[in-house]
């Protein structure tokens, strides 16, 4: 078994925490109670128990009912699996796949706004939201080559029949450039 490029990222995101660290250090000597992690680290009840929830979502602790109270310890399995990861390069050459936290927001904006033949549902009226929709609409459009309108309107039909608001809000936001009355029209660098 191995983990996935998104548990290697939930691990990482888990362990990125001073308090997530003494916790795991603690339960590596022996399984404890929240509580007993609370007294000997010296922070709040609820605070031990938010790292305890986002550790176990890791997949680094496990809990046993143990009387009235959970008894944590370590998963030894997933951090075996995370030091298999870290040793071995092709292992790691696997987190190429890891979707950064923007493209994630890109990918739901999109799945929001488009229909599932790529179509435009409706326009945003947040900002950030219409910027990841006009990306998605100008990718089409080639570098360092130039566009009549009609051209411009015939890949934007493609979107959405309101072609002037799509053309207007490109180049407004900076996606692309126009020459004069806008004759002619071209991408601008990323």
């Amino acid at each position: 078994m191995t983990l996935s490029p998104e548990q290697v990222l939930e691990v990482c995101k888990a362990l990125g925490d001073a308090n997530r660290l003494r916790i795991l250090g603690l339960l590596a000597a022996r399984p404890r109670s929240v509580e007993k992690m609370a007294e000997a680290l010296q922070i709040g009840v609820s605070t031990t128990s938010h790292h305890l929830s986002r550790l176990s979502k890791a997949g680094l602790v496990d809990a046993a009912a143990q009387g009235h109270y959970s008894i944590y310890s370590v998963r030894q399995e997933t951090l075996n699996l995370m030091s298999q990861v870290l040793v071995n390069p092709a292992q790691l050459s696997g987190l190429l796949e890891v979707q950064a936290d923007g493209d994630k927001y890109a990918s739901k904006v999109l799945q929001v706004f488009l229909e599932a033949d790529g179509r435009i549902k409706a326009f945003p009226t947040q900002q950030k939201k219409l910027l990841v929709l006009l990306a998605y609409v100008a990718k089409p459009f080639e570098q360092g080559k130039t566009y009549t309108e009609k051209e411009v309107n015939a890949v934007l039909s493609r979107f959405h029949a309101d072609t002037a608001t799509l053309r207007r809000n490109l180049v407004e936001l900076g996606f692309m450039q126009r020459e004069g009355g806008g004759g002619k029209y071209w991408r601008t660098p990323e």
